[in-house]
């Protein structure tokens, strides 16, 4: 054969039996995947037993302990439903109580409810048994005394009124004695205490300034030609220049110190001047105008700063420094001030008040009399609403209002405020007066007093700080003479002005004379 069909029938061969190994191996494998198979299985139903028995072994210890769990939930429900019905029974018993506690008292009540009403029966009886008896008397009694109902009551009112005036004015002489024994000591320690530590110098001004000259020649250049300077500096501030026959001197008056003291100012700088003219005078009219207000201003922080007092509203303090200008009864108004602020605040200190609030009351008690040229009203009104206006306390307010007397002093800084401005205006040298007005006052006074009823004659004395009354013994009792007095002091208060206080002194006497034959 040839070697190729040989080569042929090789590789046929060797493809033959490659196919029968590969039949055999896939044969091989499938039998050991089969017993594979068969033993997966074999132990898949032994797990799934083992599960089976496991499962129904938990199924029974659930079911029993979901049985122990049922008999003790059962078991606790029947002993809260025992322990409730034992409560319901007892609340039961508890209101089946009170219910018959509530019959029992309603038929207390309805017992009592009868009585009352048997009562009420009764003194309906008993009441109209006495308006009968009642009626019965009141005849009786007025034909008795002859008197009607009317006038049996007017009869007893005017007794009983009698008596309460008597009754009355002895209460008020027990009180005031009582409160003169109790106070007047201790009041004059204070005042004394007050005074002396609180010692001032000053004493009354005038309504004119004095302008030295260096020579009479200079009063001619003052005047200057036809009166030109003279009316220009009168015009310009207001102020009336008096040239008279004083060597070396010019008289400025003016009842507003403020137009005085700048035409003093601007005069006086003329006059060192030398250079005196219209323009001039203008010029140096308005350098003294500024020097006024700063002048006003320091003189305001000055005040503020000696008496301690913090946190005072500008314009206050602005106002506080015109008082320097202002005088009353001749007396500096600043200077015034100041002194009742030390005097205030001295006597606080004594008993015990508020020392800051009371000079500060004491030193703003006038400050509407910076106001009272340049605005309708009594320094008091202004004051009050100058006070108000830039935020100031009600008590310092309160002092303002009832320095004077116009409302009662409701605190003890209000009376402590009246009495040191009564200290500082009675204090010898303080205050002036002229003829003329201290006549009038005097007059006023015992006029005043003439006429009330029952004054036989009065007269002012000491100054007019004391009036002494006579009245007539048979038209004045000595109980009503303590009524008549008050009406005399209430009546001198509201129409008189006066410095200080005065005592109001009635005398009664009666004299009996006989002669023996």
């Amino acid at each position: 054969m040839e070697p190729i069909y040989v080569v042929l029938i090789a590789a046929a061969c060797a493809v033959v039996f490659a196919i029968i190994g590969f039949a055999a191996g896939i044969q091989r494998r499938k039998r050991k995947a089969e017993a594979a198979i068969g033993s997966a299985e074999d132990e898949a139903k032994r797990i799934l037993n083992e599960a089976i028995k496991t499962a129904e072994a938990k199924k029974r210890e659930s079911i029993l302990e979901a049985k122990e769990e049922i008999h003790s939930l059962r078991s606790e429900s029947d002993r809260e439903l025992r322990e409730r019905r034992a409560e319901v029974q007892r609340q039961e018993r508890r209101m089946q109580q009170k219910e018959e506690s509530l019959d029992k008292k309603m038929e207390n009540y309805e017992a009592k409810e009868e009585r009352l009403s048997q009562k009420a029966k009764e003194i309906d009886a008993k009441i109209e048994e006495a308006e009968q008896l009642k009626t019965a008397q009141r005849d009786m009694l007025t034909k008795i005394s002859g008197f009607t109902p009317e006038q049996a009551k007017a009869y007893l009112l005017k007794d009983v009124e009698s008596e309460l005036a008597h009754d009355k004015a002895v209460k008020i002489m027990e009180y005031e004695q009582q409160l003169k024994e109790e106070m007047d000591q201790r009041a004059r320690e204070l005042v004394s205490q007050a005074i002396q530590r609180c010692a001032a110098d000053h004493s009354s001004e005038t309504t004119v300034s004095v302008v030295p000259l260096p020579n009479d020649e200079m009063k001619g250049r003052i005047i200057g030609r036809e009166g030109r300077n003279i009316s220009a500096l009168e015009t310009a501030t207001g102020v009336d220049l008096i040239i008279d026959d004083t060597p070396e001197a010019i008289t400025l008056s003016c009842f507003d110190p403020v137009r005085r003291e700048i035409a003093r100012i601007a005069l006086e700088k003329l006059i060192a001047d030398g250079r005196i003219h219209p323009a001039r005078i203008e010029e140096m009219v308005e350098k003294a105008k500024r020097e006024v207000d700063q002048a006003i201003k320091s003189e305001g922080e000055r005040a503020v700063l000696e008496t301690g007092i913090r946190n005072l509203h500008p314009e206050l303090v602005k106002l506080l420094g015109k008082l320097k200008y202002r005088t009353s009864y001749g007396q500096n108004v600043l200077n015034h001030s100041l002194e009742v602020a030390y005097l205030t605040g001295l006597m606080a200190a004594e008993l015990g008040e508020d020392v800051q609030l009371a000079r500060r009351a004491g030193l703003l008690h006038d400050i509407g009399k910076a106001l009272d040229h340049e605005m309708e009203g009594s320094h008091i009104q202004l004051g009050v609403e100058a006070a108000r206006k830039y935020k100031e306390s009600e008590a310092v307010i309160h002092a303002i209002h009832a320095h004077h007397g116009d409302v009662e002093a409701k605190t003890v800084i209000a009376c402590l405020v009246q009495a040191a401005d009564a200290i500082s205006a009675a204090r010898p040298g303080a205050r002036r007066e002229n003829l003329e007005n201290y006549i009038k006052r005097l007059e006023k006074l015992e006029e005043i007093a003439n006429s009330f009823q029952g004054v036989e004659r009065s007269y002012a004395i000491q100054a007019g700080r004391e009036i002494r009354i006579l009245v007539k013994p048979e038209a004045v009792s000595d109980d009503q003479m303590v009524l008549v007095a008050r009406e005399i002091v209430k009546q001198i208060e509201s129409e008189l002005e006066y410095p200080g206080q005065i005592k109001v002194n009635l005398i009664r006497e009666s004299r009996a004379i006989e002669y023996a034959k």
